[in-house]
C-alpha cells in the first residue's frame, strides 16, 4: 500500500509540474497537486486506520481547502492600473462626446 501511495505523489508532482508548464496555468497546477495529495492520504489512511493516516489526511484536505478558496478569491487589482496610452491625445473622443472637432475622416 505504501508503494502506491509514493507513486500517487509522484504522480502528483509530475502532473503539477507538466501542467504549470506547458499550459501556464499555475492555479491550475497547484489545483492538480493538492487534488492528487488529497488521493494519496486518503489511500495512506485506507492502508492504515491509524491517528497519524488520519491527521496527515486531514492535514492535507484542511491545505488543499484553505489554498482553493485562495486561489479562488478575485484578485484586488483586478481593475485597469494605467491609463490607456492614448488617453490624453485621443482624437476620436471629441466625436465619441458629440462635439465637432472640424475634422473629417481622420
Amino acid at each position: 500500500m505504501e508503494v502506491l501511495v509514493t507513486a500517487v505523489t509522484a504522480l502528483a508532482l509530475v502532473v503539477a509540474v507538466v501542467t504549470v508548464l506547458s499550459t501556464g496555468a499555475l492555479k491550475t497546477g497547484v489545483r492538480l497537486l493538492l487534488d492528487l495529495l488529497t488521493a494519496a492520504g486518503l489511500i495512506r489512511l485506507a492502508g492504515d486506520p491509524g491517528w497519524n493516516g488520519l491527521l496527515g489526511a486531514l492535514a492535507i484536505i484542511a491545505l488543499r481547502q484553505l489554498l482553493g478558496a485562495a486561489l479562488s478569491a478575485p484578485t484586488p487589482w483586478s481593475g485597469r492600473q494605467s491609463p490607456a496610452p492614448c488617453a490624453d491625445d485621443d482624437c476620436h473622443l471629441p466625436l465619441a462626446l458629440g462635439r465637432d472637432t472640424g475634422k473629417s475622416g481622420g
